[in-house]
């Protein structure tokens, strides 16, 4: 990444971002164009009824054009948070899942712990990229959130802060931009895949 040429992936690095016309075409012709979203709310204050963060990602997907599959509230517990992100990524009705809260620094913020362990991949560009759009509007504090993604049984998993404005900013900002093509890579070959470990 020492200069602009580089980064993203082109042909100067050899990787799969070869921005040549048929290369281009090839890489992206597997992507989706509307996904189905589980949508996961871990908190052990609120409801389903009281979720707005979870109605932010319901309705930043539907307004995209795209479907909610289910969502589930799950409380701030390792086991909760792992079992049902494990369960949901191998729906077939499921695309992609997103989870918010339990990803900052308090004792009961274990989603980032309960998820890496299902992680067939990590994807840290994610993390990444969250935390430096982040700080034009949190400032320096956006060095507490862990916020996180990877593959899961060739599903993407999403995990974002609990607070409105990092979901719209996760959310509209990151992921739907970049949803189709994710899960149009990770699902190549699922039927065969040995993401389990």
């Amino acid at each position: 990444m020492s200069d602009g040429h580089t980064h993203g992936g082109d042909e100067d690095t050899g990787e799969h971002h070869d921005h040549g016309d048929s290369a281009d075409h090839d890489h992206h012709h597997h992507d989706a164009d509307s996904v189905t979203v589980a949508i996961v709310t871990v908190s052990s204050s609120r409801s389903l009824d009281d979720d707005p963060s979870g109605d932010a990602v319901a309705a930043a997907f539907e307004d995209a054009g795209h479907e909610v599959a289910v969502r589930e509230l799950v409380p701030d517990e390792y086991d909760s948070v792992q079992g049902t992100v494990d369960r949901l990524a191998r729906r077939d009705d499921t695309d992609v899942v997103v989870t918010t809260g339990g990803t900052g620094v308090t004792p009961d913020d274990v989603t980032p712990e309960a998820v890496d362990g299902l992680f067939a991949k990590a994807l840290p560009g994610f993390g990444e990229l969250f935390r430096r759009r982040s700080e034009a509007e949190i400032g320096t504090r956006t060095i507490g959130s862990r916020a996180t993604a990877g593959i899961v049984s060739a599903t993407p998993v999403f995990c974002l802060p609990g607070s409105e404005n990092a979901v719209r900013l996760g959310v509209g900002e990151i992921i739907l931009p970049e949803v189709g093509h994710l899960v149009g890579l990770s699902g190549r070959g699922s039927e065969d895949s040995t993401d389990e470990e």
